[in-house]
């Protein structure tokens, strides 16, 4: 499906709103993003709003109208959408403005942790197989030094898997999971550090939380598993769901999409709906798009030009790009280890759409880039007095 632009908002969408509603056929993502001073002016005179609560405003939006096989976008000021969806009656007013407010309010603390600021989720991976750096943490002892090395490194969160889910991996059987990850989990929490369980199984998800992880990280968004969702509910823990199309063994042999960015929309759509309908709240929610896990690097590129959409779902963003095959192609080549600089390039892309956690392997790096985008960004808010 390719994307037809257009020079005006669409116009007759009472007919759509009558044919079952607008949802999964309009859409509104953020657009003129701006920051400091500009961002604030724009604010206190209504021709911008907030993005998700944090530094960044976005003065214009994207209206993206899906119609069977078409996709249609116009883009216009914030506060000309806002005059058009009225116009178009009661239905598109109220399906946009939720769309807007969901945009623009601040997100709760998740996990504890503010997300004023952007957030670092160092990766330990405690398997013998995993695409960047199999088996040199396989060990528990090293898999914790290497947690405590990346929490000393700036790590706000510690993501431990245990079950390799690179394209082509087999699955670990569930209490080979539990032995691999359980011990390293234990002694991380118990030194304060916010841990996620990388896991897609229940029995994982339960002995992690006992153990103390705060976050269940699922590239199925609680799907996989059907003891995932209850399990997920009671144990208070918050949840980060992902897309994937297909299952790592076979998900890069032939993905395909109507519109990857918008079909990914509707897919944590209908999952974190899912997660409300099992009792978990949403403050206890997160969304991630799934780089690399059933995509090709197209379909990559065009989730990452449009991440400031998934705001519209109202939840924190979650962006792991880090060492990701598609850098390579789109480079010389680079394995997963000579990949940092395309992994921050990427990075900070995401940083500039709103995205409140970053997935990395290379916490030290990450930390130091997010230190001079904040700083350029607090110092856009510094306007020296004009001359007298």
């Amino acid at each position: 499906m390719k994307v037809q632009t257009s020079p005006a908002l669409p116009r007759g969408l009472s007919f759509l709103a009558a044919r079952g509603g607008l949802g999964g056929r309009l859409y509104v993502g953020p657009a003129g993003i701006v920051s400091g001073k500009t961002a604030a002016a724009a604010i206190a005179s209504g021709q911008a709003w907030s993005l998700a609560g944090g530094p960044l405003a976005f003065s214009s939006c994207s209206v993206l109208l899906r119609e069977d096989d078409q996709l249609t976008e116009a883009a216009a000021p914030f506060a000309d959408v806002l005059d058009w969806s009225e116009a178009e009656g009661a239905d598109v007013a109220r399906h946009v403005g939720g769309l807007l407010s969901n945009l623009g309010k601040a997100r709760p603390a998740f996990a504890g942790l503010d997300l004023g600021r952007p957030r670092v989720m160092g990766i330990v991976n405690v398997t013998p197989d995993s695409f960047s750096d199999g088996g040199r943490f396989f060990d528990v002892d090293k898999a914790v030094a290497h947690g405590l090395d990346l929490c000393a490194a700036g790590a706000d969160i510690l993501d431990v898997g245990g079950e390799s889910t690179r394209p082509g991996a087999e699955a670990v059987d569930t209490d080979e999971e539990i032995r691999r990850v359980v011990p390293v989990i234990r002694a991380l929490a118990e030194k304060g550090i916010p841990v996620s369980v990388d896991t897609r199984h229940a029995a994982v998800m339960g002995a992690a939380v006992e153990s103390g992880a705060a976050i269940i990280n699922d590239i199925t968004a609680l799907s996989d598993d059907p003891r995932s969702l209850a399990v997920a509910a009671k144990s208070g823990a918050a949840v980060v769901l992902m897309h994937m199309q297909g299952e790592p063994g076979v998900m890069q042999r032939d993905p395909h999409y109507g519109f990857a960015p918008l079909d990914i929309y509707d897919y944590l759509a209908g999952r974190l709906a899912a997660c409300r309908a099992a009792g978990i709240p949403s403050d206890r929610l997160c969304i991630d798009p799934g780089i690399g896990f059933g995509k090709t690097v197209e379909h990559n590129l065009q989730i990452l030009a449009r991440l400031g959409l998934y705001h519209a779902l109202g939840v924190p963003l979650l962006l792991g790009v880090s060492r990701k095959s598609f850098i390579g192609k789109l480079s010389l080549g680079e394995p997963a280890g000579e990949r940092l600089a395309g992994s921050l390039t990427a990075a900070l892309l995401g940083l500039g759409q709103g995205t409140q956690i970053l997935r990395v392997h290379d916490v030290a790096e990450t930390v130091q880039a997010v230190a001079v985008w904040q700083g350029i960004k607090r110092a856009g808010e510094e306007m020296p007095a004009p001359a007298q």
